[in-house]
């Protein structure tokens, strides 16, 4: 299947794309290739090939959640720019 430059045209006005008449023998040229190529791959046999849910048998391999003190307050707050005893000190936001 060739893509004529009025199916290259159709194609813009449907994307909503402004193409300059100087690109449009470049685009169909592009989209020309891509259909070999789409093309070449529909002739590979995969007649022997399951369909594939995921790439890998693996599901959802999740670890334990387990609750770890790796920074405490003090530790945190050090990193912070501005901070009081408790909390990190931000700008207001919201008048």
């Amino acid at each position: 299947m060739k893509v004529s430059q009025e199916d290259v045209k159709k194609i813009a006005h449907l994307a909503r794309l402004e193409m300059p008449e100087s690109k449009i023998g470049e685009m169909q040229d592009s989209i020309n290739k891509v259909l070999v190529w789409m093309e070449a791959l529909n002739s590979v046999d995969t007649s022997s090939v399951e369909p594939l849910v995921h790439m890998t048998p693996a599901l959802n391999n999740f670890r334990k959640d387990e609750a770890k003190l790796t920074l405490d307050r003090a530790q945190a707050l050090a990193l912070g720019p501005d901070t009081n005893e408790t909390y990190f000190k931000v700008p207001q936001v919201i008048e």
